[in-house]
């Protein structure tokens, strides 16, 4: 095996290992939280509203909602996990040593990314494990529903990570995540079908690349979507292969990270 790969390999082990390590090991912060939350929203959202509401889209209301809750988890813990992790980084300057050293910047970037995929997955995976105490759920297509959370938790991953590299300060990690990620989900069709929207609304919702997303994952596990699956599935690896260019000039570059 060629000694560079080897190089690279072993680098890339390391740096999934220290973020599986780095939130596993303070799991009552990272993986508890997100379950706590999605339940309250299963109780107030599902049963104490949900049976106010009746059927969406054929399903029980906590049925149709819960997709979209399990993929605001994915979301929410994929971009926090890059981008707190890539910040303290370059915070403490320990950055400078990776981008230094003989390991290319694809292993670094790869790296950070897998670990805020398998963040975002785990979290997933125990607000689905979860939701089933609330109510019952089918999967009508296995292989989209992986692949859409997966890219999704690529897509915020990727954003996480250039969030950190153009942050400054702490302060600064925290604005999309409150002026951008939360309006956009709520707004994604978490809790609704956009098909209750007048006209206009819908086709501004049609910009909001949330939607795509919680449709797609959606439709993987009932079966309905509001937009068309094949158009939200290229559009998301359209996102991942866009972000990952940036992400990668950006790391490559060494922009806001040398100093």
């Amino acid at each position: 095996m060629n000694i560079q790969l080897a190089t690279n390999l072993v680098a890339l082990r390391t740096i999934v290992n220290r973020e599986i390590h780095r939130f596993m090991r303070i799991w009552p912060q990272t993986l508890l939280p997100p379950a706590i939350t999605m339940a309250l929203y299963f109780i107030i959202f599902g049963k104490l509203i949900g049976s106010r509401i009746g059927d969406m889209g054929g399903f029980d209301y906590i049925q149709y909602i819960v997709p979209g809750l399990i993929m605001m988890s994915v979301i929410t813990n994929s971009y926090s996990n890059v981008v707190s992790s890539f910040f303290g980084a370059k915070f403490h300057r320990s950055v400078e040593e990776l981008l230094v050293s003989p390991i290319s910047s694809h292993t670094i970037l790869i790296g950070y990314i897998t670990g805020g995929i398998l963040r975002g997955l785990a979290v997933g995976f125990i607000v689905s494990i979860l939701s089933l105490c609330f109510t019952s759920l089918q999967l009508h297509h296995l292989v989209i529903t992986l692949l859409v959370v997966v890219l999704t938790a690529a897509i915020f991953s990727l954003a996480g990570f250039i969030n950190a590299v153009y942050a400054r300060n702490f302060d600064d990690i925290s604005i999309i995540p409150t002026f951008v990620l939360t309006p956009l989900t709520y707004l994604g069709g978490v809790f609704y079908s956009i098909d209750l929207l007048p006209t206009f609304w819908q086709h501004i919702s049609l910009l909001n690349p949330i939607l795509h997303m919680v449709n797609a994952f959606r439709y993987g596990i009932l079966g309905v979507s509001d937009i068309n699956i094949y158009i939200a599935i290229s559009f998301l690896i359209a996102a991942v292969i866009t972000m990952y260019v940036f992400s990668f000039y950006l790391l490559k570059t060494g922009k806001g990270l040398r100093q």
